[in-house]
């Protein structure tokens, strides 16, 4: 399986401007510039891509997770705060954090501390991050 995803960057650094698309189309031509990615410009940049990306990976890893011990959540929300530094004269992704809360009416909290602890480890976009990844997860019952 392949998924592609498209830059053009046209200009400067700080006064071009450049825009993303995915063959799916949910992004076509999405705005992106060097405001939007160090400053507080509108429009997207690649951290909160992958920031989107890793929620919503580790959100159905969770929901695996929990599958294969026998449980059904009612709903699973994850937040990835994404940090970036300046490392070494130039910048790194150095840590995400994730803020999960799961509805599962009944839930059993040491299968659900296993769950998020397997999701965390083998959401595939968390195996792609050098970074360190915490979380913060809270079962609603």
């Amino acid at each position: 399986m392949k998924r592609k995803a498209s830059a053009v960057w046209q200009g400067g650094l700080q006064d071009g401007k450049g825009a993303i698309s995915t063959d799916s189309g949910v992004l076509k031509d999405t705005q992106y510039s060097f405001a939007t990615r160090f400053e507080n410009g509108i429009g997207t940049n690649p951290e909160e891509l992958i920031a989107a990306a890793h929620a919503g990976c580790f959100s159905m890893a969770l929901s695996a997770e929990l599958g294969k011990a026998g449980i059904k959540p009612e709903r699973i929300g994850t937040t990835a705060t994404l940090t970036l530094d300046k490392v070494d004269g130039g910048f790194a992704i150095t840590a995400v954090h994730l803020d999960v809360a799961v509805k599962i009416p009944g839930g059993d909290q040491a299968a659900f501390e296993k769950a998020t602890a397997d999701a965390k480890a083998g959401c595939p976009v968390s195996k792609v991050l050098k970074a360190t990844i915490t979380m913060d997860a809270k079962l609603e019952t």
